[in-house]
């Protein structure tokens, strides 16, 4: 539950309300085993199917009540977030979302906050925003790889509870993905990457300079869940060795949050 503060100001009481965060520790990423896989009796592509027209259904209640929706999707390199939004947008209509895919900032935004930019893409009334990537990387990667001084990215984590809590409590349904793999797994994605010509552009020497940084990663991850796991926006850490069980999870969830 939120907490009330009550201050006087000219004789007037206002009431001001903090965000809830959930305890540290109730989401703890070492605790989330990445190589669970989907049961072999299990249809994939018959559940996905029904999982997709679900959404479409959701996706035109929510056009009708005017609703407003937003996921975020963080996770390791090469995890499965492209592959998840791709299956979760299949069959919407696309007049409905966006899709934001986040890289580096470019001249306007690095001269605004760096959240300026995100409050361009909140969903106008009945539409959906998906983030390939978000203002997690200010917590995320300018931490580990010292884009941001210290200071920044410190104070970042209340900054970005304000901002998430100012939409939800607008209205806005948010949640936020973490695609958990495993340092082998993800190695045989790389390397499978650089054999493909097709996916030979989604790897580089970037990828490779953050898979030598794991464990600083991993540590960054810990402290973003500790800190801005919420319940008006929280966070689903998802096992993603097997893509296709975490497609699954991950559609289920998204129809769960749109239905309210």
């Amino acid at each position: 539950m939120a907490r009330k503060k009550k201050s006087h100001t000219g004789g007037a009481v206002r009431q001001a309300f903090e965000y809830a965060v959930f305890p540290a520790g109730t989401l703890s990423l070492p605790e989330v085993d990445p190589s669970v896989a989907l049961e072999p009796d299990r249809d994939y592509a018959a559940e996905l199917e029904q999982l997709q027209y679900e959404l479409y259904r959701l996706q035109i209640q929510q056009y009708l009540a005017k609703r407003r929706t937003v996921f975020v999707f963080e996770g390791w390199d090469a995890s499965g977030k492209g592959g998840a939004i791709k299956r979760l947008t299949a069959q919407l209509d696309p007049r409905g979302y966006k899709v934001w895919p986040i890289s580096a900032p470019n001249a306007l935004d690095a001269a605004n906050h760096y959240l300026w930019r995100f409050w361009q893409k909140v969903p106008p009334a009945g539409e959906l925003a998906i983030f390939d990537r978000s203002w997690y990387g200010r917590v995320l990667v300018e931490r580990v790889e010292k884009l941001t001084p210290r200071s920044a990215w410190g104070r970042a984590y209340d900054e970005i509870n304000a901002f998430e809590h100012t939409l939800t409590a607008d209205g806005v349904r948010l949640a936020k993905f973490f695609i958990h793999i495993d340092k082998t797994t993800q190695l045989e994605r790389f390397r499978k990457r650089e054999r493909d010509p097709v996916k030979q552009y989604k790897i580089g020497p970037e990828d490779w300079r953050n898979r030598s940084k794991w464990g600083a990663y991993s540590r960054a991850t810990q402290e973003m869940l500790d800190r801005t796991h919420r319940p008006d926006a929280p966070w689903h850490v998802v096992p993603g060795n097997d893509k296709k069980r975490a497609r699954l999870e991950i559609l289920r969830t998204c129809a769960r949050v749109l239905k309210g």
